[in-house]
């Protein structure tokens, strides 16, 4: 459903949530090594999250990306919409222009029920939600001994 741009980035809210703060900053390296995702490609994907408030980041030596306690707050949908947009929530299972409640495609009434489920999720999940599962290791990005040894 989410393109891989934004997988990789609510990945990586999840885990900068999880295990970074103002006295912890996450480099980029680590960021990408647990999200799985190729380092300039994570480096891309972190900006618009930085432009929109959702992660923060210092430059230098000791710099890397954190979140304070309000950007934890932000909801999932914040994230889509600062990668993707809200096409995600508006277009048509089929990939149709012209899809409509006037002219549905034969997708359209089931598809727009998954939308609407997927979109209250969204609006409703903070990432600090996700990322108290990760660290209670009720749940995983990346299950490894490098992963479980970080957290």
């Amino acid at each position: 459903m989410f393109s891989k741009t934004c997988e990789y980035g609510i990945r990586a809210v999840i885990y900068i949530s999880a295990t970074g703060s103002l006295d912890n900053k996450i480099g980029i390296n680590a960021i990408s090594s647990n999200i799985e995702a190729p380092v300039h490609f994570t480096a891309k994907i972190l900006q618009p999250l930085v432009h929109s408030d959702i992660i923060s980041s210092k430059k230098g030596v000791n710099g890397g990306f954190y979140m304070n306690s309000k950007q934890k707050l932000r909801t999932l949908i914040e994230v889509v919409r600062a990668i993707d947009g809200d096409v995600l929530f508006s277009g048509c299972g089929m990939g149709l222009k012209t899809c409509s409640d006037e002219e549905p495609c034969p997708m359209h009434d089931k598809f727009k029920q998954i939308r609407t489920d997927l979109r209250t999720m969204m609006e409703t999940t903070t990432i600090d939600d996700m990322a108290m599962m990760l660290k209670n290791g009720r749940k995983f990005i990346r299950k490894d001994e490098l992963h479980e040894q970080e957290l």
